[in-house]
């Protein structure tokens, strides 16, 4: 059977490839860093990267590095468990309080990852005489989970508020018992950043509940760095955030979520992903300790972080490259056809410059990217050679 069933994806594969689309894999061989060594599929040698989440450069921290070796020796390397068996101990619970505290919420339950937190929320918090109303350009793992949901879906166009309240208009018409409006707190392929302010004023107007998935926020965004609703001023009126350990917070996986005590409860009770999953690796979760003492106790980061977005921006401004505006660490350069967008990806590699372009089905048909991220390990000099690299691979694409 499967000689018929290889046949079929092999065309696949190959209708993959002729149309610009295919996604490598390279390797490195370093520690995710500002720079890192690239062992295979490109050019080898170490290059700059601009391609990872690592925002705040605490992928290979020297503290967090000595707190995982700590916690290992400590805690051991894993649990071999779900958390309601034998899987919970005290740097659980210590971490979880951690983040109830920093993200000014109620309680916090942690997840394998973030796409299995938004995977176990909608199923267990709605029912099919409910609502969601969700961004048309929402993460993956939000729409993933609100399919699992017999609630009734209801999309409107990215921050687009007043289609949003016609959403909600409809869906309150409906007689939806609940209503939970949910959006990334920025959008991961553009940079952008949710209007939670009016989101929570019209959740208020419609009686209806905000969750934000803060995963490309939460350390670096808002004055304390705890993301869109420090941002906005509304961190008591969003429900329920969602987030990541493996981006600005050390980088490795995990994921959490941070609500009202009574969500958060019903979740430990209910949520699949959370009840069937092996628990967070007692190293990851004591690391992400000593990060929230960082992130607590200095705000170096994130101006240094500040620093070498404003400058990347204004330099490929200043040269012409059409950059999707805003201040986020998250600056889309933006390209159009994917095999260009895979072309210029390989020329900047070959001048020591990391970075990925992004064609469909992960950004719509013709909005081809590479999509800079900034990090506050970059130096000014780093950013500088980036700009200069981008400005000759075009002038040798267009030659």
């Amino acid at each position: 059977m499967f000689d018929t069933v290889r046949d079929d994806l092999r065309a696949t594969l190959d209708e993959i490839r002729a149309a610009g689309l295919h996604k490598p894999e390279r390797v490195i061989g370093t520690p995710q860093s500002a720079t890192v060594e690239v062992t295979g599929g490109g050019r080898p040698g170490e290059v700059l990267n601009f391609c990872a989440n690592n925002y705040l450069g605490l992928a290979d921290h020297p503290e967090v590095i000595a707190a995982a070796h700590e916690a290992l020796d400590r805690w051991g390397y894993g649990m071999a468990s779900v958390r309601f068996i034998c899987g919970t101990q005290e740097v659980h619970k210590e971490l979880e309080a951690r983040l109830s505290a920093f993200l000014g919420q109620e309680d916090t339950i942690l997840y394998s990852s973030c796409f299995d937190a938004n995977g176990g929320v909608f199923e267990t918090l709605l029912g099919a005489e409910d609502a969601v109303i969700s961004d048309a350009l929402n993460h993956a793992s939000i729409i993933d989970g609100i399919r699992l949901s017999k609630a009734r879906r209801f999309r409107y166009a990215n921050r687009d508020l007043a289609d949003l309240e016609t959403q909600l208009k409809e869906a309150t018409a409906g007689g939806a018992r609940r209503k939970l409006i949910v959006t990334d707190g920025v959008f991961s392929m553009d940079g952008y950043v949710a209007p939670l302010a009016e989101i929570c004023d019209l959740a208020d107007r419609y009686d209806a509940m905000v969750m934000v998935d803060d995963s490309h926020a939460v350390g670096f965004v808002g004055a304390g760095g705890r993301g869109t609703p420090e941002l906005h001023g509304v961190m008591d009126r969003v429900d329920i955030i969602t987030g990541t350990l493996g981006k600005a917070l050390g980088g490795a996986s995990g994921g959490y979520v941070a609500a009202r005590a009574e969500i958060v409860a019903l979740l430990r009770q209910r949520s699949r992903p959370y009840l069937f999953s092996n628990t967070l690796a007692p190293v990851i979760a004591a690391a992400s300790l000593k990060v929230i003492d960082l992130l607590e106790s200095a705000d170096d980061l994130r101006v240094r972080l500040a620093e070498n977005t404003a400058l990347f921006r204004s330099r490929m401004t200043e040269a012409g490259f059409d950059i999707l505006p805003g201040d986020h660490a998250i600056a889309p350069v933006m390209i159009g056809d994917a095999s260009e967008a895979g072309r210029m990806a390989e020329l900047l590699l070959e001048r020591g410059v990391y970075v990925i372009g992004f064609s469909y089905p992960v950004v719509p048909q013709g909005k081809a990217r590479i999509r800079v991220q900034l990090s506050a390990a970059h130096s000014t000099a780093d950013v500088n050679r980036a700009v200069d690299a981008f400005i000759a691979a075009r002038a040798e694409l267009a030659g």
